[in-house]
């Protein structure tokens, strides 16, 4: 059994008793918020800055490239900081005849919706910023918000090129939900709660994507390919196809405008991650062997964040790993894998999971 040495609770418990000693509660409350409000946005951009890197470098060894090399040393740790500072810096544009308020919100809409999928995040017991008894219906909920920034930004630009890139994400992020979702509720139903923590602590014992047998296993390869999709990512980028599209709906968007679409693009890379260590990978949890005690007790050493943060950047890994080996999709076969294919199969699964735990197969 996992050994509880790094719950964040008892800590968060005695800063917030510290600070309804010398102040009212409401004022701790909102200083609170406050300070986790800050937190999750450097934590968010730091991230980003992150995963951008890693892309460079990940798309350059598979495609036997150096990468960035230039900018702060060989390495080209800098390149990143550097193209941030310029996005930063350049001018929002605004078109003379898109629909203006519409198309100065789509942005907050796409950056909100990730940024409240992000706070639902397990980082640790204890370490979840949003937590509620049905949080993966609220991560579905909130991550659907997306698609409507991404349908406005493609309407609102009054371009051919935005509008068919919008309609096109929308279709795809639209059908590839279902599978989403149905895997969710499969993972959901196997550990018999919505609650976050709670499917996390369920998995002290050993991680679902083992305790799940065969349903389990095919459940996360259909996550993976279906995450990619919601994520815009490749092979699924079609909305983004340079050779017929520019670059999709985000075409007529300049400056920090751009950048919101550009940082929740590879945020909700590491949140599809995210979601996927917590619902097959234990989350936190460390990794237990059975009848190896001492094993298991110098796992339970190593804190759960990074646990969980090893486990996301590997799935990361694996998600690079597909967008820079598979060609591009079109919008007919991309929509073909979907109705005829995965969601059938994750009906499938989801059924086989059903009769697993009413006959307690499940480990």
């Amino acid at each position: 059994m996992f050994l509880d040495y790094y719950n964040l609770q008892p800590l968060l418990t005695a800063i917030h008793a510290a600070l309804c000693s010398i102040m009212p509660e409401e004022l701790a409350i909102f200083l609170e918020g406050l300070a986790v409000g800050v937190f999750i946005l450097v934590l968010y951009a730091v991230l980003a800055i992150i995963l951008i890197y890693m892309e460079r470098k990940v798309c350059a060894a598979f495609q036997c490239r150096i990468g960035p090399n230039r900018v702060g040393g060989k390495g080209g740790l800098l390149q990143v900081p550097a193209d941030v500072l310029k996005i930063l810096t350049k001018e929002i544009i605004e078109l003379k005849k898109s629909d203006h308020f519409l198309y100065n919100l789509a942005p907050f809409l796409v950056i909100l919706a990730s940024i409240l999928t992000f706070s639902c995040l397990p980082w640790n017991k204890g370490g979840e910023i949003l937590h509620m008894n049905i949080g993966i219906f609220f991560v579905l909920a909130a991550s659907s918000i997306g698609v409507l920034g991404i349908l406005l930004a493609g309407w609102s630009s009054n371009s051919k090129y935005t509008l068919i890139g919008a309609v096109r994400s929308g279709a795809m992020i639209i059908s590839y939900e279902l599978s989403i979702g149905l895997v969710v509720l499969t993972m959901v139903m196997m550990s018999g709660t919505m609650d976050i923590q709670e499917i996390v602590n369920n998995q002290a014992n050993g991680w679902n994507i083992f305790k799940g047998h065969l349903p389990a296993i095919v459940a996360f390869i259909i996550y993976l390919i279906a995450g990619n999709a919601e994520a815009n990512r490749g092979p699924f980028d079609l909305a983004e196809a340079e050779q017929e599209l520019t670059a999709g709906y985000h075409t007529e968007y300049s400056g920090m405008h751009f950048g919101f679409f550009y940082l929740a693009e590879y945020l909700n890379l590491f949140i599809t991650a995210g979601i996927a260590t917590t619902l097959f990978l234990g989350g936190w949890m460390p990794l237990h062997i059975a009848g190896l005690d001492g094993f298991n007790a110098v796992m339970d050493y190593i804190p759960g964040v990074l646990w969980f943060v090893g486990k996301t950047f590997f799935i990361v890994f694996l998600l690079m790993w597909i967008r820079w080996t598979f060609p591009r999709l079109r919008i007919d076969q991309v929509l073909i894998l979907e109705w005829k294919y995965l969601m059938p199969l994750s009906l499938l699964v989801l059924l086989a999971m059903t009769v697993c735990k009413v006959f307690g197969w499940v480990f």
